[in-house]
């Protein structure tokens, strides 16, 4: 249990919040949602104990032990990934290196007996002796396999840091457990593996995450950082999202009387608690909903942006075709003997292991790198908008956002127009003179959103389309690809961007593709398609 008392943090004259008053209980996963910048890490570095409050306090339960995600990838690089895993048991690492010490000793006296006895007892209550048999399941549930458990750090890709160290927070069941961004560089399996464990995980712990669909799986509460206060509400973020956006609806209609907005609001609870307890998601098995009541309730006053794509005109019957188009990169092959035809009406996602995979295939089809072998074609009625992965050439530039976003505007389109779609961007008043090239990485992708929204495509391609949007952004982009009219091909680490998107998974592979019209859900969970994917990358 973690209580927080009167907490606020204060950097210079700015408040990120104050006044904070939360208790969070075992059995509770707690999601914590908020604009980029609300201070989301910053309130798990306070509980953490890595950063002081300006003022209040923070306390664990009595003999609790609280465990994080390491954010430095090379603090333990001179460590195997054995140890370091172990090391996350910060009590039973110490009395493990302790006993060692005294069993390396050549003069072992009878007080160094005594106390190793000490020390042999406290080890097995901590189940010391399945210690390492643990934190060899929990690596291969992490996709880390066995010939590198005892290698050093150092010699461990990047990615594989990334598990190691989740891997490091989970060890030995934590009585608190504070995981920032866990999902990232995860791969479906994986991510599947982590929901599953922290559904049976029976303490407490606060997660933020980008992944709505992430959070929906595994949380009971959340906790939104919105305009210097700390809210905390029950149910995951969909019920969150979905009942504050009902609160604004109501809200803004003051005619209607007060005991029919409470009608309203106790069916819509009455509804969503239905679909919960049908879902296979974790937050039913934990009856997130069973003592809310309307009082938790209450509007957002987050701003979601205006996306709006409109095209000019309906695709034809022949949208794009692809004939035997291979990629390799530095000798390594990403996919090769990729066939395959879109259809009218097609909304794609392409996966791949290697995530260079997918953004090599969209530069080829945009004209932006070559093919090693094949050709594509693309359909006479198709006009395409495009969001690349890298977008830092289109801001190496002195111009101004207003003046950035003329640059691909038709001609004579004048400057109230052009303010019009930063606007809808969240972009207002001084903000469309900022220089480009100084905003941040999520002000880039809004600006890159506003300039496919100028083209008025048909067919939208779209690499990982929601890397540095918060949470707003996301949501915003969602709703309005899920009422596209026209095409979409796009890959993504979103689960619920590519399930309520998407209609059709096409997987490259170094060894063909796997071309399935199907749901995400039903893909990433079937027996065949996953002997199929095993098969398909496997060396020849």
């Amino acid at each position: 249990m973690i209580t927080v008392t009167d907490l606020s943090i204060q950097f210079g004259k700015r408040i990120l919040f104050q006044d904070v008053n939360l208790r969070f209980t075992s059995g509770n996963c707690y999601g914590i949602i908020g604009a980029n910048g609300a201070g989301k890490s910053t309130f798990l570095r306070m509980l953490s104990g890595d950063l002081d409050p300006t003022r209040g306090s923070i306390k664990i339960g009595t003999g609790e032990r609280l465990s994080i995600l390491k954010q430095d990838h090379f603090e333990f690089d001179e460590c195997t990934v054995m140890d370091t895993v172990m090391m996350g048991h910060t009590v039973l690492w110490s009395i493990m290196r302790e006993k060692d010490a005294l069993y390396a000793k050549e003069d072992f006296s009878d007080a160094d007996g005594i106390r190793a006895s000490e020390l042999e007892e406290k080890f097995a209550e901590l189940d010391g002796w399945n210690a390492e048999s643990n934190v060899a399941t929990l690596l291969s549930g992490l996709g880390i396999k066995e010939d590198l458990h005892y290698m050093l750090m150092k010699d461990v890709s990047a990615k594989e840091k990334v598990r190691v160290l989740l891997a490091q927070a989970l060890f030995g069941k934590p009585d608190n457990l504070l995981l920032d961004e866990p999902t990232n560089d995860l791969d479906i399996e994986t991510v599947m593996w982590l929901q599953d464990y922290l559904a049976n995980f029976e303490n407490t712990v606060l997660i933020v995450s980008h992944d709505r669909y992430f959070l929906d799986s595994v949380c009971t509460h959340t906790i939104d950082i919105d305009y210097g206060k700390i809210n905390l509400f029950s149910g995951n973020y969909s019920f969150w999202y979905e009942s504050s956006q009902l609160a604004l609806r109501q809200q803004a209609n003051q005619n209607k009387k007060a005991e029919e907005k409470k009608k309203e609001l106790e069916e819509f609870i009455r509804r969503f608690s239905a679909n919960v307890a049908k879902s296979k998601q974790t937050t039913s098995r934990k009856k997130m909903l069973e003592k809310l009541n309307i009082e938790d309730i209450k509007p957002s006053s987050r701003k979601y942006p205006g996306i709006i794509f409109t095209p000019d005109r309906e695709p034809g019957n022949v949208v794009f075709e692809a004939h035997g188009l291979s990629c390799s990169i530095e000798g390594e092959q990403l996919f090769k003997d990729v066939n395959f035809s879109v259809e009218k009406d097609d909304k794609i996602v392409f996966l791949s292991r290697d995530p260079r995979a997918m953004t090599a295939f969209f530069e080829i089809i945009n004209g932006e790198m070559h093919a090693d072998e094949g050709t594509f074609d693309w359909g006479v009625t198709i006009t395409k908008a495009y969001l690349p992965l890298d977008n830092s050439r289109f801001f190496d530039t002195d111009l101004n956002l207003l003046d950035w976003l003329a640059q691909f505007a038709e001609p004579g389109m004048n400057d109230v127009i052009l303010k019009g779609f930063l606007g809808k961007m969240l972009f207002s008043g001084e903000e469309i003179l900022k220089k480009a090239s100084v905003i941040s990485g999520g002000e880039k992708i809004r600006c890159m959103i506003s300039r496919m929204m100028l083209k008025n495509a048909n067919c939208l391609v779209l690499d990982s389309p929601t890397n540095h949007l918060d949470m707003e952004s996301i949501q915003a982009f969602n709703n309005t690809l899920k009422m596209f009219k026209g095409n979409i091909l796009m890959s993504s680490h979103d689960h619920e961007f590519i399930q309520t998107v998407c209609n059709r998974v096409i997987e490259l592979t170094p060894n063909g593709i796997i071309d399935k019209m199907m749901e995400y859900d039903e893909y990433i969970v079937s027996p065949q398609i996953k002997e199929l994917r095993d098969k398909m990358y496997a060396r020849k």
